[in-house]
């Protein structure tokens, strides 16, 4: 099975390169974050003309996440348990966000993430990120704790780039979020909760991207970050045959300023 997650920043801008890549890949399941549509928006039909069921979650034009798989989409779930809700306005109520979307493929426990940004780390959503964080840890470590055997990918935009050698500049960082003591703390809590990076033994660093901002040339410069990630419970790990970063994607007209990242299941 060949499992897939893309940052694709506006299904409805970008629906063509992703359902064509989708076909030349020969993907079975993609997971995808930043689709920026309400559910209703969602342009299900050109995956449905491949062979794709869709699910998807989203409330507005921010956020938003969806799996498309053509090998079945069974128990979804919209959000995990303990997931964090939030809100920057007093007269609105918090809310959980569109950030987390789960369902069974073909026995595999999808979850496409798209990780709070944080902004700066002065900022409340700095906090709010950290909790989401720390609570998905928790849930995801007690999936194993009921089924230890269970094949499950944690995939998505994390926002956080775990190492020094995942940006191109640690200078050009300083201060930042995505690199903080506490954020990559908090993404090693989820590989030691045995979630393991399944695509970088396949695609190691440094220079090794999945992300490069629209401006100041930063792809042609390959001057990225490393914050796309699938991680793997055991069981899935030792399935994973092959993984890449496919930078081909990020090139051309009009693309998403993410990669895809892609493994191979045995």
């Amino acid at each position: 099975m060949r499992l897939a997650t893309w940052n694709v920043n506006s299904i409805r801008a970008r629906v063509d390169r992703v359902t064509d890549w989708l076909e030349r890949a020969d993907v079975d399941v993609l997971a995808m974050q930043e689709t920026k549509c309400a559910d209703d928006q969602f342009p299900t039909m050109p995956f449905a003309a491949l062979g794709y069921d869709v699910v998807h979650c989203g409330f507005n034009q921010w956020n938003g996440v969806a799996i498309a798989s053509r090998v079945g989409i069974d128990d979804v779930a919209v959000g995990f348990d303990g997931q964090p809700t939030w809100g920057d306005k007093p007269d609105v109520e918090a809310v959980a966000e569109a950030r987390a979307l789960g369902a069974t493929c073909n026995g595999v426990r999808v979850w496409s993430l798209y990780i709070p940004n944080g902004r700066t780390v002065d900022s409340p959503h700095y906090s709010y990120k950290l909790e989401w964080l720390a609570a998905l840890k928790d849930t995801a470590q007690q999936w194993l704790a009921e089924n230890p055997q269970a094949q499950i990918a944690l995939t998505g935009d994390w926002n956080i780039a775990p190492t020094d050698e995942d940006v191109w500049s640690v200078e050009a960082y300083q201060g930042s979020t995505h690199v903080t003591g506490p954020e990559r703390a908090a993404f090693n809590a989820i590989v030691d909760a045995q979630y393991a990076d399944v695509v970088r033994p396949f695609a190691p660093g440094p220079a090794v991207y999945t992300y490069w901002d629209y401006t100041q040339l930063r792809f042609p410069k390959n001057r990225g970050m490393r914050i796309d990630f699938i991680l793997g419970s055991p069981a899935l790990a030792q399935r994973v045959s092959h993984a890449e970063i496919v930078r081909e994607e990020r090139k051309g007209k009009a693309p998403s300023d993410h990669a895809p990242v892609l493994v191979e299941l045995g």
